[in-house]
């Protein structure tokens, strides 16, 4: 290639000789064909070297950079390439992801149309184990529109990904902007430095990025942010927030940016830790505050405001050192859980936990009171629903014994009627238990649950699905329902079951979320080859979702 092309991606990738060609076959798809292709080593030691010069002899639009050491992250191999870019735009692509047919097209005619600093567009997200595909942050992209300037929209800040976006070379160069190098999460810093230099960028509703999530990936394999396991990718996450406040508080910022950026901290970075918290040794989550908390004191009162009460209360048991405890409400967040118990105060305030917040900081944390737990709608009422044990029974069925608390008690002193819920592929499976009495504020209960039970459709399903429970008040006629998540043990083996038909049912705790039981349908023979174990893009992939339906 000798003229100078219209947008140069950048590829970058560390033994992922697997994965590269088809990220790379990808950029070379491009409906836009005028662009260049730039593989960005960081020191592989597997056969990515070889394969990045298979990939460049194919096509004289490729060509390949090696790093002289491994770098440890992404920004120096994308800072290496982004000097030596020839074209006058820019993207950058992860070797495990893809992009669109129409993402250069779609990006440089948003280019065209207006006089911008970088445009963006829409991510996919597909989940490697099912092919599900969702959209990552849908809300931000619902309308196409032009911001000029963070302040106009603070909330971009929860969109903080440097692949989805096509930079004009020039801004990047006139602002010295780079990424981080030797520090994860090094997108959230260029990201926020990108939306607060801009004059100008559009933002557009189609999609131009698709990323590949792997939920279930081994820890030494798993993407950057899925090794939160790691005090060392606690650290690097913080040190990234302190940055962007520095650059924030040098670009003198309205105090709205910057209450924007602490409640996406919060809301998001926060939370990612503190869903993971169940799965933690005591230990690990004492490291985990020491890390974190000394951060937080500099946070707004106004972002903590907007926190929601079940993620503020884990914060509340980590500033109070109730590490175990932190490790229990942190089990359902986002679920309408509730604890096991409360405590009131003289003043008639109401808290999580058995004991008193010791601490003024604990007492605004873990105040329950506006919640109502003993006034609001049966409906609404926190019940926390534990799975004591769970078993492979006769006949294909999945022995639950269960224990339900009843803070607030809610429930009368007697013997409650309850029901369990499961619904695949829409179709309701319902099985009766009931829950005795086992102390204050305590019930117990046992149940048979036979997935092969389930009417399933004619096509079969596959699918995942999270049983729920009901217990109702004990008026006459039934009363008011209550239906709340099943939390399962953390550490039992899973198994499986036969379900209806050739389907298989795997028994398993959820894991990485709630915890709650999970049960996943897995059709056999030939609906089950056709639905496979990883849905693939394009027609295939279409047929078989509307032969599994939608959840």
């Amino acid at each position: 290639m000798t003229a100078q092309p219209d947008v140069t991606v950048v590829v970058i990738v560390h033994d992922d000789a697997e994965r590269l060609p088809r990220a790379v076959a990808s950029v070379r798809a491009q409906t836009h064909r005028d662009i260049e292709i730039v593989i960005s080593d960081d020191h592989s030691t597997d056969a990515t070297p070889r394969v990045a010069a298979e990939l460049a002899a194919q096509d004289d639009r490729v060509r390949v950079l090696r790093l002289e050491r491994n770098s440890g992250g992404c920004g120096a191999p994308r800072n290496r390439a982004l000097e030596t870019a020839r074209a006058p735009f820019l993207m950058f692509l992860d070797s495990d992801d893809e992009l669109p047919p129409r993402a250069c097209e779609l990006l440089l005619a948003a280019h065209a149309g207006a006089d911008l600093d970088f445009a963006m567009g829409a991510v996919e997200r597909v989940r490697t184990d099912t092919g599900d595909v969702s959209p990552w942050m849908a809300h931000l992209f619902t309308r196409r529109r032009t911001v000029r300037g963070l302040r106009d929209e603070p909330r971009l800040l929860f969109e903080p990904l440097s692949t989805n976006k096509m930079y004009r070379k020039e801004f990047l160069d006139r602002h010295g902007l780079r990424f981080p190098e030797g520090l994860h999460y090094e997108d959230q810093l260029f990201t926020a430095q990108a939306y607060t230099l801009a004059r100008a960028f559009t933002v557009l509703t189609e999609p131009v990025y698709r990323w590949y999530i792997a939920p279930h990936a081994a820890a030494d394999t798993a993407t950057i942010s899925n090794r939160r396991h790691l005090i060392s990718n606690v650290r690097d996450r913080i040190t990234v927030a302190r940055l962007i406040d520095e650059f924030l508080a040098a670009q003198e910022v309205p105090d709205a940016v910057r209450e924007e950026k602490d409640h996406k901290f919060l809301s998001h970075d926060l939370r990612l830790y503190a869903g993971d918290l169940p799965y933690r040794e005591p230990a690990w989550v004492g490291e985990f505050a020491a890390e974190v908390l000394p951060y937080l004191e500099g946070l707004s009162d106004a972002a903590f405001g907007r926190m929601r009460r079940d993620e503020r209360v884990v914060v509340g048991l980590l500033r109070e050192g109730r590490y175990e405890d932190a490790r229990l409400a942190a089990r359902g967040l986002g679920k309408g859980v509730g604890p096991r118990r409360t405590v009131t105060d003289a003043r008639g305030r109401t808290y999580w936990g058995a004991e008193p917040p010791r601490t003024e900081a604990g007492r605004a944390d873990l105040d329950l009171t506006e919640l109502d737990l003993a006034g609001c709608p049966f409906a609404f009422a926190r019940f926390r629903h534990e799975i004591t044990r769970v078993a492979h029974g006769e006949d294909g069925a999945v022995e639950l014994a269960v224990r339900t608390y009843d803070p607030a008690r809610r429930l009368p002193l007697a013997p409650v009627p309850a029901r369990l819920h499961v619904s695949p592929a829409g179709r309701r499976l319902t099985v009766p238990l009931r829950l005795d009495p086992a102390g204050r504020g305590v019930f117990e209960g046992s149940v048979r649950l036979r997935p092969a039970d389930a009417t399933l459709p004619p096509h079969g399903f596959r699918g995942v699905r999270h049983p729920v429970l009901e217990v109702t008040d004990g008026r006459p006629g039934g009363g008011a329902g209550n239906t709340g998540v099943l939390l399962a043990p953390l550490d039992f083996t899973p198994f499986e079951v036969a379900g209806a038909g050739r389907h298989r049912v795997l028994v398993e705790p959820e894991g990485r979320e709630a915890g709650r039981l999970q049960l996943c349908w897995r059709p056999g023979g030939v609906v089950g080859r056709l639905l496979g174990p990883v849905v693939r893009k394009g027609p295939v992939r279409r047929a078989a979702k509307a032969l599994a339906g939608t959840r």
